[in-house]
């Protein structure tokens, strides 16, 4: 069970540092992926070093927990998908819920469920 939930935390941190990495080569498809577009240079800048910090950040504590079996350091990505999660729901709370919507909340809810697991196990 253990080496399931390293290999999945593993592909997860590998997938965070892609988008993070996407996030620097070209922020406008990663962006549009997500929904949202740079309104102008400042847009763009903020794309590059806000998402990528994000994703990248998440990435690398993943992939380093997995590697030192140190599980301390899946609080930071737990925290940080936690809150995304949360900033979905209210957003359905508050804007209503539309069908495009599921596919980023049902990830995160996985995603969180790995990083609580992993928190706990490794």
């Amino acid at each position: 069970m253990k080496l399931v939930l390293r290999i999945a935390l593993g592909l997860a941190g590998l997938l965070f540092i892609g988008i993070g990495l996407s996030f620097w080569a070209n922020p406008a498809t990663p962006a549009a992926r997500l929904g949202i577009e740079a309104a102008n240079a400042l847009g763009t800048s903020s794309l590059r070093a806000d998402m990528a910090a994000f994703f990248g950040v998440a990435g690398f504590l993943t992939l380093m927990a997995v590697v030192r079996s140190n599980a301390r350091l899946l609080t930071a990505p737990l925290l940080m998908i936690a809150v995304a999660l949360t900033g979905r729901i209210i957003t359905v709370i508050i804007d209503g819920y539309t069908p495009d919507m599921m596919q980023p909340i049902v990830i995160e809810a996985v995603l969180l469920a790995l990083l609580a697991a992993g928190r706990r196990l490794i």
